[in-house]
This record gives structure tokens, sequence and C-alpha cells, in this order.
């Protein structure tokens, strides 16, 4: 009886009140059965509306908005002046990037000068570079083939690789929280595309579809590459370090593909101070979405990077209902507060870092059992007296 009672004693007090009604045969009171209802929505009011939580959204949103800058820019350049150069945009990007933090590599000291970078890392930087680059080139060149549902729908096949990567990369390990949570936020997309579809955003059917959709999955990859191992860079290196080599790389790269792909295009503009203005702001944009994302990273994951800038499309589509007079539908509205609830659920708990095995140290089994053998004597070694002429003891220790 005393046990029972002191387990009781130990439960909340909503508990307590509960299982003593039911000792006593009676029906558990409408107050104590009522409270837990009312103690989950704290808890669960407590977890979410952290400083931490909307921090991290805000920061996103930020993330969001610079890419729907891009977005604008280049529909603008596209439908008003017929100019599609991707690779000259990314271009000027990396150049800025180049001039920027490379520069400021450059006159760094130590391991972090660009020069022991590239004697010590120059191969996995040209990946990084590399594809970040071609990633940037593929997901534009599929609106030529196919419609803006499949790159938005097959855009998210990024996030999932994402988690797959940093599971064995970055060894982070996932809760069902942040499974249901990804869930969540594609069905986010997925009533965005249902408003596209309704609204008549849907673009036709593209030249060829089978070749965009294979150009997007393969972009979403290449972002899925890129974004891990700028987490990893970001988290164990330094941002300028990443940002120096991927401009210095990115420039190089796409300045030669601009050179092979695009001349003919860039030689059919015809510039004046409108479209030199929306270069400019595109650059811009782009330059502070790189400069700003590696900041997020370092406070989030790649992860949920990826999961809070589902909604540029959306901001998108906000501006372009005065822009380009898009027509409105409510799914928009119930897309974007999907996508920011299971964004908000995903950020509530973090991830966890697995712990590398330690690997056993390789050592000879004599030296072992000669090692335990002194152990063992150490503690049964006994004192030695030793007698001098005048009286004098000295008590000599082996410890």
């Amino acid at each position: 009886m005393e046990e029972a009672a002191a387990a009781v004693g130990a439960l909340p007090p909503a508990t307590t009140a509960a299982a003593a009604a039911a000792a006593a045969g009676a029906e558990p009171s409408v107050g104590a059965a009522g409270s837990s209802p009312r103690r989950l929505l704290a808890l669960l009011g407590a977890k979410l509306c952290t400083w931490h939580i909307w921090k991290t959204i805000v920061l996103g949103q930020m993330l969001s908005m610079f890419i729907c800058g891009t977005a604008i820019t280049s529909q603008y350049l596209a439908e008003k002046y017929q100019v599609n150069t991707p690779m000259l945009q990314s271009f000027i990007n990396y150049f800025l990037l180049l001039l920027v933090y490379t520069t400021m590599l450059v006159f760094r000291t130590g391991s972090d000068n660009l020069w022991q970078i590239l004697k010590q890392r120059w191969w996995k930087y040209i990946i990084v570079g590399l594809a970040d680059v071609e990633a940037n080139y593929m997901i534009v060149k599929a609106y030529q083939y196919t419609t803006l549902t499949s790159v938005q729908l097959l855009d998210c096949f990024g996030i999932p690789l994402m988690m797959a990567l940093s599971w064995f990369i970055l060894r982070a390990r996932y809760r069902l929280i942040h499974f249901v949570a990804v869930g969540i936020c594609l069905l986010g997309v997925g009533t965005m595309v249902g408003a596209d579809i309704l609204s008549g955003r849907q673009e036709g059917e593209g030249s060829d579809v089978v070749i965009g959709d294979v150009l997007v999955l393969l972009a979403a990859s290449l972002y899925a590459i890129s974004n891990v191992s700028e987490e990893y860079i970001v988290k164990n290196l330094s941002r300028v370090e990443f940002l120096g080599m991927v401009g210095l790389y990115g420039t190089i790269i796409s300045g030669l593909q601009l050179a092979i792909v695009e001349h003919k295009d860039i030689m059919k503009i015809q510039w004046n101070w409108k479209i030199a203005l929306l270069f400019t702001a595109f650059a811009l944009c782009m330059f502070g979405l790189y400069s700003f994302m590696p900041v997020v990273i370092k406070v989030t994951s790649a992860t949920s990077v990826n999961l809070a800038i589902l909604t540029s499309d959306l901001y998108s589509f906000f501006l372009g209902l005065f822009l380009f007079l898009y027509k409105f539908s409510g799914l928009y509205i119930v897309s974007f507060v999907i996508i920011m609830v299971g964004f908000t659920l995903y950020c509530s708990t973090p991830t966890q870092t697995a712990e590398p095995r330690a690997l056993p140290q390789p050592s000879s089994a004599g030296l072992d059992n000669a090692a335990l053998k002194l152990e063992e004597n150490d503690g049964d070694t006994p004192a030695v007296a030793v007698q001098f002429s005048r009286g004098e003891t000295v008590v000599v220790s082996t410890n």
C-alpha cells in the first residue's frame, strides 16, 4: 500500500485525481479529463513559439523573397524583351562572388589562404562548382521543354534525396516528425500545383516533355549535392571559403559554357537601360541569395532551407497578380499555410547527429599481457624498508 501511495503521489495532479477516482470506483472528474488536452496544447505552443523557430521561419522566407526576385526579373526579360540567357545571368552572379569572396581568400593567411585551399581541396570544389552551375542551367532550360506543373512537382525530388545524402554524408538522423513534416510540405506543393491548373497558369505541353522532366530531375539531384556539400563546408570550414571557391570555379565553368552555348543569344540582345536594370536586379538577388543562404544553413540545415523556399513560387504568384495579371485562387493561400505548417513542424525538433564508431586500436597480445601483469603487480607491491647506520629508516615505495 505504501508503494502504491508513493506511485500515486508521483503522478501529475490531473492524473492523481483520475487514479484516485478510479480506485474508489467512481468516474474521473471532468476537470481531470479536460486538463490533458489543455496541457498538450500548452506544451505544443511552448515548443513552437520559441525564438529559434521564429528566427528560422523569418530567415527562410527571406531566402524565398530572393528567389522570387530572380524569377520575376527572369520572366520580365523572357516575356517582354525576349532575352533567354540563363548562363549569362549565372555568370554575372559567380563573377560577383569571385570579386568579393575569392578576393577575401587571397588576402587571408595560414591554412585559410586561397593557395592552401587549392592545394588541399581543389578537385572537391570543382565537383561542387560544376554541380551548382549545371543545376542552375538545367532548371531554367527545362521550362523550354516541359510544363510549369512538371517542374514544380519533379523539383521536389531533391528533398528526399537531400535527406538521404545528409543521412550518409552528414550522419543526420531523423525522427518520425521530420518525415511527417516533409509529407505535409509536399502536400502543400501539390495544392499549389492544383491551384496553377485551375487558374490557367499551366503552360502548354512543352516541345518534349520527357527531355524537360529529365532535366528537372537532374537539376534537383545536382542541387541536393550542392546544398549538402554547402552544409558540410559551412559547418566544418567557413562560409567565406565555400562562397569564394564556388565563385572561382563557377566563373570559370559558366564562362566556358557561356561562350559555347549562348554567344549567339547574347549578340541578339538589344541593350537599353531597362534590360540593364533587370540584369542588375537579377544579379543582386542571386548574390544576396548565395551570400545569405550559408548563414541560414549554419543555423538550420540544407533540408530545412529547401523546405522553406518552397514558398518562393507563391511569392512570385502574388507579385504576378499585379505584374502579369494572374488569376487568383484561394488554393494558393491554403497551399502557403500547409507549407508553413510543415516547415514549422520540421524545425520544431532538431535532427540528431550519429556519433562515428570508434575503431579498435591495433596492439600486440604480448604487450597487452605484460601491461596487464604490471597493473596487477602495482597494487601488490610492498614498500621496501632500508636501514641506515645512524638508525634512520627510509621507506622507498615503487608506486
